[in-house]
């Protein structure tokens, strides 16, 4: 394979910290969280959602063409981010790009409303099937941006947006492609998905109204699990070799999966995360290595395997560690990608963004590597490393 960088040209999201760069960084500095309470599973129930503001953007896409009328919002979240990320990376009308975007769940809102309707009639509606399909995400991004190369969508649980990165970086290194609109979008706010983590017993119960940090990410001592699910999307833009426009590199690609005891196991010292970062660092220097931004999903388990990983490979020079699952909580298959963003955030800004309730944390040189990791259910692990320009 040959070595050359791949440049990120443009990077564009709608989250719960926003949906233009600004807003977003501003969103970063405020150390506080993006937690309110939605009525979901038969309870009130914590949950990072869009604002106002970025629900009149998809409502407005929405609006813009009756097809869009019976989409999921996974599907309009995406098409909300790609039409920016696409006009800032100033790709044209003819120029053939791939489309990766994943999500976790798919179109989770109108597949419990199909059913729900099945249930209570006996008929499935007319467009049940095609709305609900996991390839509809980027079929309609290709419908709406008019593109022409190859479209791909996929579910690798909560590291579906990392792998959609690893497979825009394949095309691009394999020539057979020059430019791919990689990411993840996810709407899991509805009363099916949360009822699953309540399952699983990795659902916070601390209420945001009450306490401060509803969602413990990165608190390697806490007694309880705090997942909290939020709802977004990110996309990037990315192109071979080194482009006059990038904002940034991706230099190393990792990736792994381990053996699982059961289906949502992790071994003790997340042998799929060393060995996908050690595959990522390949040629690098550790100590070149500013910072990691983990995946760290507010579970007891899933926190401090993942830290039990990085010792592991960096051993006692460990580089700053930071999330951003305290702040915007777990968004499933967008997670990789909006941490990807804090990253990028971070080296144009030279600015350390940690937990603020975290171990305080000194940022001593300035920031050029960052890695992102992410890991889903099943066990398989991403890590990215991305450089400064």
């Amino acid at each position: 394979m040959n070595t050359n960088k791949i440049s990120i040209t443009a990077f564009s999201s709608i989250s719960p910290l926003g949906n233009n760069v600004a807003e977003v960084w501003e969103k970063y500095l405020d150390n506080k969280h993006c937690f309110s309470q939605q009525f979901l599973d038969q309870q009130e129930t914590s949950v990072a959602a869009l604002s106002a503001e970025s629900k009149q953007i998809v409502a407005e896409i929405r609006e813009s063409d009756p097809k869009y009328k019976f989409l999921d919002d996974s599907v309009l979240f995406a098409l909300a981010a790609s039409r920016k990320a696409v006009e800032q990376a100033g790709w044209k009308l003819d120029d053939i790009f791939g489309i990766n975007i994943g999500s976790s769940r798919g179109a989770t809102d109108l597949f419990e409303k199909h059913y729900k309707t099945y249930i209570d009639t006996g008929k499935a509606q007319t467009l049940a099937s095609p709305t609900t399909t996991l390839g509809n995400i980027s079929s309609w991004i290709a419908h709406d941006l008019q593109s022409v190369g190859p479209e791909i969508s996929h579910s690798i649980t909560c590291s579906t947006a990392l792998h959609a990165v690893l497979n825009g970086v394949a095309w691009l290194k394999s020539g057979m492609a020059d430019k791919f609109l990689v990411g993840g979008s996810e709407a899991p706010l509805t009363d099916f998905t949360i009822a699953q983590m309540r399952a699983l017993k990795i659902y916070s119960r601390i209420n945001p109204e009450e306490e401060s940090w509803p969602n413990l990410a990165f608190d390697f001592d806490k007694t309880q699990n705090t997942m909290i699910l939020g709802e977004g999307a990110a996309v990037c833009c990315l192109e071979a070799g080194e482009a006059e426009n990038a904002i940034a590199y991706i230099t190393g690609v990792g990736y792994a999966t381990e053996i699982l005891e059961h289906n949502i196991s992790i071994s003790a010292e997340a042998d799929c995360f060393q060995k996908s970062m050690k595959m990522a660092l390949k040629d690098e220097n550790l100590e070149d290595i500013d910072v990691i931004v983990m995946h760290a999903p507010g579970t007891i388990k899933g926190d401090l395997t993942e830290l039990r990983a990085i010792e592991k490979v960096f051993g006692s020079k460990l580089p700053l560690l930071t999330t951003n699952k305290w702040k915007i909580g777990h968004t499933f298959g967008a997670s990789g990608i909006l941490s990807l963003e804090l990253a990028l955030l971070m080296i144009e800004h030279d600015r350390f963004i940690g937990v603020p309730f975290g171990e305080k944390q000194n940022q001593v040189k300035p920031i050029k590597k960052v890695m992102i990791n992410a890991v889903g259910f099943g066990g398989n692990a991403v890590s990215i490393l991305i450089e400064k320009r």
